[in-house]
């Protein structure tokens, strides 16, 4: 295959020696650069946690693919299939169908992350033969993050008497300050995904997605055009991600502002949440889950709270103010319940899309913060630590068996039986 770099070469030793190049001739756009997210592949952790879990054969698949492709729409349908196997055997590991690959755990979420950025890292520098516009690339890697997310693999088979429930994780986050970070937000969902939760009540169908850690596919409404297609056929939702040490909370109030920490590609973003119609925006949310019956009964280890509390600038005033028992009539949002990350936003955009398609009243719905995922005494250095160890491993499992527990109170306190 004829690599842009080698035309590119050819066409300077020609104007070097004074040819013309003819009016009109196509030349493909350069490939980018990989994200500051995709480098971070290089590393040795990354390559440990794929070859331990056999996801390491998941990038060379996709690019002998596109090695085949010759054309725009032939290399989609690869991307459309290479993601939805992603996501289905990262599912499928987890829940224990098919071969582990390998000796590291299968409830890890890993595998799914850093495969993912393979993927996205092949397209985003691929230069095929024919001409390639920077829009389709864009669209293929748009297409690559919702069909490996499990975006495009949310399924409600028509069953009396079963409710249908969604619930969304996230990817690793603050990966620079730990690059062995799991999180237990995106274990929570690769283990529920397709699953049936029998409640006192009946059965209740459970489907995931998971989200990217980055201020831009927030702005870009990747959370209103993953969650808008099925807020009206669901009997729950909740949104999750990795909070405070020790503690599950269930994040009572949501704010419109963006605190500005760094997401993973260490991109900042300081400003009030960006949505469509500003001007209706309101500056809080609130939570529909049933969180006093949550927080009252007896779901594991760890202990689950009410979160109340927010940061607020009052009406009239103009320095923030932290309030324990929610925000004030009138206030700016400075933080939620949930912070000011995008943990609390995704909590933000999911209660806004249900209030503004008008099922406040009738839809349970909120966020819900796991305890951090923490590694076992002795292996918190990230240089010399292991990536995984046995009390990481019951941390995960503990987690992720108390969401469920909390997931169940949740389903049986707050949602009719589907006729």
């Amino acid at each position: 295959m004829s690599s842009l770099r080698v035309r590119i070469g050819i066409l300077g030793v020609a104007l070097v020696a004074g040819f013309a190049v003819p009016v009109g001739t196509a030349v493909a756009e350069a490939a980018p650069s990989p994200t500051v997210e995709e480098q971070r592949l290089d590393k040795a952790v990354p390559q440990e946690i794929l070859r331990r879990s056999g996801f390491d054969d998941v990038t060379p698949r996709l690019a002998r693919e596109l090695d085949r492709a010759h054309s725009y729409g032939e290399a989609r349908r690869a991307v459309l299939r290479e993601g939805a196997a992603l996501w289905r055997r990262a599912v499928d590991r987890v829940q224990g169908r098919g071969p582990a690959g390998g000796d590291l755990s299968r409830d890890d979420d890993r595998p799914l992350y850093w495969a993912r950025l393979g993927l996205t890292r092949e397209v985003r520098t691929w230069e095929p033969e024919f001409q390639l516009s920077d829009g389709q690339r864009a669209d293929l890697i748009d297409a690559l993050e919702r069909t490996s997310r499990g975006g495009t693999d949310v399924r409600y088979p028509h069953r009396k008497g079963e409710r249908r429930v969604l619930v969304t994780g996230f990817d690793p986050f603050t990966l620079d300050r730990d690059i062995r970070i799991s999180n237990p937000s995106g274990a929570t969902a690769l283990a529920l995904d397709g699953t049936v939760v029998q409640t006192a009540d009946g059965p209740a169908r459970v489907e995931t997605v998971v989200f990217p850690v980055r201020w831009r596919d927030f702005a870009d409404l990747t959370v209103e055009r993953t969650l808008r297609p099925y807020l009206k056929k669901v009997d729950l939702f909740t949104t999750v991600s990795q909070g405070r040490v020790g503690r599950f909370d269930v994040e009572r109030t949501n704010g419109a502002w963006r605190g500005g920490f760094p997401d993973n590609d260490n991109v900042s973003r300081t400003e009030t949440v960006p949505v469509t119609d500003p001007v209706s925006q309101p500056q809080w949310t609130s939570t529909t889950l049933p969180y006093k019956e949550i927080v009252s009964a007896d779901t594991g280890r760890f202990p689950v709270y009410d979160h109340t509390e927010v940061t607020e600038i009052p009406a009239g005033g103009t320095d923030p103010v932290v309030r324990p028992d929610g925000p004030t009539p009138g206030s700016t949002a400075r933080a939620g319940g949930g912070g000011d990350y995008l943990s609390n936003e995704i909590a933000y955009r999911a209660t806004l899309l249900r209030d503004r398609l008008g099922l406040h009243d009738t839809l349970p719905g909120g966020h819900v913060h796991t305890p951090v995922l923490q590694f076992g005494t002795g292996n918190t250095d990230p240089a010399t630590g292991t990536v995984t160890d046995p009390q990481f491993l019951q941390n995960r499992q503990d987690i992720v068996a108390q969401f469920r527990a909390i997931l169940t109170v949740a389903i049986e306190t707050a949602t009719p039986v589907r006729e």
